[in-house]
C-alpha cells in the first residue's frame, strides 16, 4: 500500500516517513521544486514535485494512495506576509482535502497542533475538548491552524472525508534540519546563546513519538476525532537546565517577564522588515509566553495505545543530532 506524506523533507514529516517504511509502506513524497530534501535523500521513497498551492500537483501526488498524510505546514513564529502563512497552511490544506477525496484516498491523517486547543489557567493541562475559538489564537501561525483544522473538520461533515486529527505538542529531537522555533530554542541552550529566560512552560516530546502516533492514528484513531500527540510537561527553566545538563554548558538564571522584552520585540520586528531575516523574539511569541502550553495525552494513549518516553530523551537526541551535523559551528 502506498502513503502519500506531505512535508517529508521537513522535521516531522521525515520521521513519519521513516516509520512507515519501518513499518512495510510505500511512500510517496510530496517536494516544492529546489527545496531541501536531506532528510530524504537516503530513504527509498518516491518523490513527486509540487505544491499546496499547485492543485494538478496535488492530484498526481495522491493518484494510486490508499492513505494520506498531510504534515506539512509553514511553521514559523513571525512571517513579514501573515497572507502567504494562511495560503499555505488553510487554503493549500483545503486543495490537498479535495484531491484526496477526488482519488477516494482510503484514510487521512491530519497533522494539527495544540496551538489551536484552548489553555486553562495556571498549571492545569488541557485536553482535546478545552474550548477555544480563532479570536484565542495569537499570531499569524496559530491562527492558520486554527483554521485548517475547521477545513477538515468541515469536510469530514460535509463531505465524508475520511480523516483523523493529530495535535502534536512541542516535537523535539534529531533531524530539525530547519531548526523550527522550538528546535532554535534547544540549539541557542546548548551553544550559551541563552542569556536570560521567561517564566513560562512546554509539553515537550520526542518526534519519533510524534510520528509514532500518527500510525496508530491511522491504523485504530475514529474519524472526525483528535489526539494530542504530547509528551511532559517542564517549564522552560526547567527544560533549559537539562539542555545545559547534556551539552555541559550554563543554563540561563535570570528570568525576564514577557513585558520587559516587548520594546526589544518591537525593535527586532522594525529591523527584520527593513533588512530581512528573523527576529530573534517577537510580540507574539512572548504574548504565547504568557501561559504555559501544558497538555494530557490520555485519550491517545486510552485509544491509540501512545506511549511516548521521557522528554529528557528527545532533548538528547536534538543536542546530540544538532552537534553531530555541525549546527553549532555554523551559528553565527
Amino acid at each position: 500500500m502506498t502513503a502519500l506524506v506531505t512535508g517529508a523533507t521537513g522535521f516531522v514529516g521525515s520521521a513519519v516517513a521513516r516509520a512507515l517504511l519501518a513499518r512495510g509502506h510505500r511512500v510517496r513524497v510530496l517536494a516544492r521544486s529546489g527545496g531541501d530534501r536531506r532528510n530524504v535523500a537516503e530513504l527509498d521513497v518516491e518523490i513527486v514535485e509540487g505544491d499546496l498551492d499547485d492543485p494538478p500537483s496535488l492530484d498526481r501526488a495522491v493518484e494510486g494512495c490508499r492513505h494520506v498524510f498531510h504534515v506539512a505546514a509553514d511553521y514559523r513564529l513571525w512571517v513579514p506576509d501573515p497572507e502567504a502563512m494562511y495560503a499555505r497552511n488553510v487554503e493549500g490544506t483545503r486543495r490537498l482535502m479535495l484531491a484526496a477525496l477526488r482519488a477516494g484516498v482510503e484514510r487521512v491523517v491530519y497533522t494539527s497542533s495544540v496551538a489551536v486547543l484552548g489553555l486553562r489557567p495556571g498549571d492545569e493541562p488541557s485536553d482535546e475538548e478545552t474550548p477555544a475559538t480563532v479570536d484565542d489564537m495569537i499570531g499569524p501561525y496559530k491562527r492558520s491552524k486554527f483554521l485548517a483544522e475547521e477545513v477538515v473538520r468541515e469536510l469530514v461533515r460535509d463531505a465524508g472525508l475520511p480523516a483523523v486529527v493529530v495535535n502534536p505538542s512541542a516535537p523535539i529531537g534529531p533531524r530539525d534540519v530547519k531548526p523550527t522555533p522550538t528546535g532554535r530554542m534547544i540549539l541557542d541552550a546548548a551553544t550559551n546563546r541563552m542569556p536570560a529566560y521567561v517564566d513560562t512552560g512546554l509539553n515537550v516530546v520526542h518526534v519519533d513519538d510524534v510520528a509514532e502516533g500518527h500510525l496508530l492514528a491511522l491504523e485504530r484513531g475514529a474519524v472526525g476525532e483528535r489526539y494530542i500527540l504530547g509528551g511532559e510537561d517542564m517549564s522552560l527553566r526547567a527544560i533549559l537546565e537539562e539542555v545545559a545538563r547534556i551539552a555541559g554548558t550554563r543554563a540561563p538564571r535570570v528570568r525576564l517577564s514577557p513585558g520587559l522584552l516587548e520594546p526589544v520585540a518591537f525593535v527586532a520586528e522594525t529591523w527584520a522588515r527593513r533588512f530581512g531575516g528573523e527576529p530573534r523574539v517577537t510580540r507574539d511569541a512572548l504574548g504565547m509566553a504568557r501561559k504555559r502550553m501544558y497538555f494530557r495525552s490520555d485519550k491517545a494513549r486510552r485509544e491509540l495505545g501512545y506511549a511516548p518516553r521521557a522528554a529528557t530523551l528527545a532533548l538528547r537526541d536534538a543536542v546530540e543530532w544538532f552537534r553531530r551535523e555541525g549546527y553549532a559551528e555554523r551559528r553565527p
